[in-house]
């Protein structure tokens, strides 16, 4: 699944609680925060041409952050920086799985290349997850998912008057949230 797709499927986890600002940001993070392991494409693209390039995204990308000790990793940071710490936790938990759940079900390539997962990394190679019903990166079930996750998105802007902009600007937040109530009244 796309990293946006990831992203809202965290927020909508994170406000599936009542938290605070810095839990949902944690929580939200943490669903897309395992793709930090395919920022290892620019090494990769800059020294195609050498005779030994840095393969660090095909060799890392699906493997060191998609899996159990990631999880972990991400559960224990929502634990530290939380005042509701083990709702946190277990949602920042959760929000690593959805996303591994999310690539393992739609993020074949369109070469037909499964991305396993390697669940237990580092301690064990043996517990690879694959689907062979994978479908393809660009396929619809991954576009129903995200204009879901992005429905979601903003009947929790409406309602509860937070949005994902909450995390980059206050301000904008609110305006957000307001132009959603004055277009979607409550009491209509």
């Amino acid at each position: 699944m796309s990293p946006i797709t990831h992203f809202l499927v965290g927020w909508v986890t994170a406000n599936s609680q009542r938290l605070s600002q810095r839990e949902r940001v944690v929580v939200t993070l943490a669903g897309v925060a395992s793709d930090i392991d395919g920022a290892g494409i620019v090494a990769e693209l800059a020294t195609r041409s050498w005779d030994q390039p840095l393969l660090w995204y095909s060799k890392y990308h699906h493997t060191v952050g998609h899996n159990l000790s990631f999880a972990v990793l991400a559960a224990i940071v929502g634990f530290v920086v939380a005042e509701r710490r083990w709702l946190t936790a277990g949602l920042a938990f959760l929000s690593v799985h959805l996303h591994l759940l999310g690539d393992v079900v739609g993020s074949r390539g369109p070469d037909g290349f499964q991305w396993p997962l390697s669940y237990l990394f580092p301690f064990s190679d043996r517990w690879k997850w694959t689907w062979n019903g994978q479908w393809e990166l660009n396929a619809w079930p991954n576009f129903v998912v995200t204009f879901v996750a992005l429905g979601l998105t903003f009947f929790l802007a409406w309602k509860r008057g937070v949005s994902p902009l909450e995390m980059v600007s206050a301000k904008a937040n609110r305006a957000f949230v307001e132009t959603l109530r004055r277009r979607f009244p409550r009491n209509a």
